[in-house]
């Protein structure tokens, strides 16, 4: 299996880091141990992490803070991603943020807060993904205007359904599809098999399942999941992403952790590979979907 990819035209490894658990609670406010989180960050970069999912809005601020105050001056080939799209009041409630104005503003926030002139990839974030074309082709022309500005080299989607993700494609160039998807909910197959036709990245958010499904303590319940963990030696965790890169060649995976230790057994997923048996068994793991995947991600 290879273990690198294509990012756009940016060659990343397949499995990078989602920084949203870096925040506190409900992704709201600082981090209970701050220097555990700018470890887990300083060991994803060791272990060859050059792919950094984020977004001004964790926090908001702390987590591209984190980022920032770790990592600054940032490896050569380390890429930054962010989403615009949302922002939080001040209990930490997820709002939407839609407008062009807001989303410019957004992608400004993150420049800002990261310290950096340009982003790697901004995803437009839709709140609805059955949004009018109208506000859609509004949305993408605001980070087209900002791609050409050079604050932004690629723009991605994300919570799109096939249509939404077929109507981007005809506005921008689309990098990336970040929508919900895992093992045990396969709800946007639809969008993924679009993005096979079109040779885009997937990059599933909630790749070990949501938190509000049981995150990783429901793939250790799941009899098909435990018995192919296993029979190979290695954790639930460990079959849900090595299933996930055994889908599609250009699908990259962001697991997300406050954990050094779960890092390195995330990061250790890119060199197993499942065989037909254990993919013909997770056909059957139990679909459970993610009932509150549209809340945030």
């Amino acid at each position: 299996m290879n273990t690198t990819s294509l990012l756009g035209d940016k060659p990343v490894n397949r499995i990078g880091f989602g920084a949203m658990q870096l925040a506190g609670p409900g992704v709201f406010g600082p981090p209970r141990d701050s220097d555990a989180a700018r470890a887990v960050l300083r060991r994803a970069i060791e272990l060859g992490v050059d792919h950094i999912d984020t977004a001004q809005y964790y926090g908001p601020d702390v987590v591209n803070d984190l980022i920032h105050e770790t990592l600054y001056p940032y490896p050569e080939h380390l890429r930054l991603v962010t989403k615009v799209g949302g922002r939080r009041d001040e209990q930490g409630g997820w709002l939407p943020a839609q407008s062009p104005a807001e989303l410019r503003t957004g992608v400004e926030d993150n420049l800002r807060s990261l310290q950096v002139e340009r982003m790697d990839l901004v995803n437009l974030r839709l709140m609805d993904s059955a949004a009018s074309g109208d506000l859609l082709a509004e949305q993408l022309g605001m980070l087209e205007d900002l791609r050409r500005e050079g604050k932004l080299d690629l723009i991605g989607i994300s919570e799109a359904g096939a249509d939404a993700v077929r109507r981007a494609l005809e506005l921008v160039d689309i990098a990336e599809v970040q929508n919900s998807y895992s093992v045990v909910n396969r709800s946007g197959e639809d969008v993924l098999e679009l993005c096979m036709q079109r040779e885009i990245a997937f990059v599933p958010y909630f790749p070990l399942g949501s938190a509000f499904t049981g995150g990783p303590a429901q793939l250790a319940r799941d009899p098909v999941i435990a018995g192919v963990a296993q029979r190979n030696r290695i954790t639930v965790t460990q079959v849900a992403l090595a299933w996930l890169l055994s889908r599609y060649e250009r699908m990259l995976l962001i697991p997300g952790t406050t954990s050094v230790a779960h890092l390195e057994e995330n990061m250790a997923a890119a060199d197993i590979e499942l065989d037909e048996r254990d993919l013909a068994d997770l056909q059957n793991a139990t679909q459970l979907g993610d009932p509150m995947a549209s809340a945030h991600d």
